[in-house]
């Protein structure tokens, strides 16, 4: 009886450590000091073929002009430089990637998710009002939020909807680190009323709860927007 009893402790410890570790998976874990990314191969894999170790140089590890403002002189008033592994090649299975984010006065970083990535902000220069939602834990979305000041960091979990907002009236500048060599980035407007073919009226209009009209005006709107 007490084997039996051990076995099944045994494989209620093995169930839970293989969860977690479905859970908590990130980027594959390099085996050798670096594989920087041949961008010239045909071969699609997970990643990117590595680069012949007699090709590599410094410049795969490098790039610049970070410390240069984004043009926010857009709709949104915010400008997301993307520091990732098609930037710099020698990212390559390190699982980390960086952002530099522009902010005009009341400009936005909209709700957006990273679905292969937590990202870490750290608020340079200005005031940021910050926040993201919880998945539907218990049938409720939570929302944390918080006011950050220049030198505040804030946490978004992998894959959660969250934004940034520059409620002031000067300029922002935050830098943001992501654990993925390429993150990504699902924008939800863009995704749910700009997506190629468009997500049928009905299907939105019954998700929103709103009139068919008002969905045909959304899109239309977003599209206006984008095309122009």
């Amino acid at each position: 009886m007490m084997a039996k009893i051990l076995m099944v402790i045994a494989a209620l410890l093995a169930l839970q450590l293989a969860t977690s570790r479905v859970v908590w998976a990130s980027d594959p874990s390099p085996l050798q000091d670096f594989c920087v990314a041949d961008n010239s191969s045909k071969v699609f894999v997970n990643g990117f073929v590595c680069k012949s170790m007699d090709d590599v140089k410094a410049e795969d590890f490098f790039t610049y002009g970070l410390d240069k403002p984004g043009n926010t002189i857009n709709k949104l008033g915010s400008n997301v430089r993307v520091v990732n592994v098609n930037t710099i090649p020698g990212l390559n299975t390190l699982g980390i990637s960086m952002a530099r984010i522009d902010f005009a006065p009341r400009g936005l970083n909209p709700p957006h998710t990273h679905p292969r990535a937590t990202e870490i902000l750290t608020v340079l220069e200005g005031e940021l009002y910050v926040g993201f939602v919880t998945s539907n834990i218990g049938q409720t979305n939570c929302l944390f939020t918080k006011i950050l000041k220049k030198g505040d960091v804030f946490v978004f979990p992998q894959g959660l909807v969250h934004f940034q907002f520059n409620r002031g009236h000067t300029r922002a500048i935050a830098i943001a680190t992501l654990s993925s060599q390429n993150p990504d980035t699902i924008i939800v407007a863009n995704a749910v009323f700009g997506s190629k073919p468009s997500i049928s009226d009905e299907v939105l209009a019954k998700a929103f709860q709103v009139d068919r009209k008002i969905v045909d005006r959304l899109q239309a709107q977003f599209w206006m927007d984008n095309n122009n």
